[in-house]
């Protein structure tokens, strides 16, 4: 089916799942793709230690970007699944993926979609600008270069002093995962 390596098949049934959830969002385009695939990831690593997709991320002029985004997609569009539309949008080229098959949900769990969801809904009323400003304000894309790799990690690097609760939960997964020193 797909000519991607396995460990891509997830990240490419999310880019059909978003295309289909998007399919009427005048906003969507690859610009919004990447950082719909990006906060749920990003918040998934908060929540569970580990990201939904397991692509790596890079920083961009405009916001955090898939490293993979491209060999995925072409292969989407070689299997059929996928086609890129041009859209004149405000003068400029809105490269708006349409999903051309539903996506599988078999690689994702209730609590993945569901935050996916959430998440789509936050990111739903903004255009390419907004939403890459609002990738800006992230630790992750903050603190890299242009094309440097962004690390889950940083979601956990705030602007602002930690609540309590937010130490208590960080010091849960830091003993979780082995992070604190002895």
């Amino acid at each position: 089916m797909l000519t991607m390596q396995t460990s891509e098949r997830k990240l490419a049934e999310l880019i059909l799942y978003i295309s289909q959830q998007y399919a009427n969002d005048p906003g969507y385009g690859s610009v919004k793709l990447n950082k719909a695939l990006f906060f749920p990831d990003f918040s998934a690593f908060a929540s569970w230690g580990e990201t939904i997709t397991g692509a790596q991320y890079q920083h961009q002029p405009e916001g955090p970007t898939v490293v993979r985004m491209l060999p995925v997609l072409n292969a989407l569009k070689e299997e059929g699944s996928i086609a890129i539309q041009p859209i004149d949008r405000f003068g400029f080229v809105q490269k708006r993926p349409v999903n051309l098959r539903d996506p599988d949900l078999i690689h994702f769990n209730g609590r993945e979609i569901a935050l996916v969801d959430a998440w789509l809904e936050k990111l739903r009323p903004m255009n390419a600008k907004e939403i890459s400003d609002f990738s800006h304000d992230t630790a992750g894309w903050r603190t890299t270069r242009n094309g440097e790799i962004i690390k889950p990690g940083t979601v956990f690097i705030g602007w602002r002093g930690p609540t309590t609760s937010e130490i208590i939960r960080g010091q849960e997964l830091a003993t979780l995962h082995g992070l604190l020193a002895s």
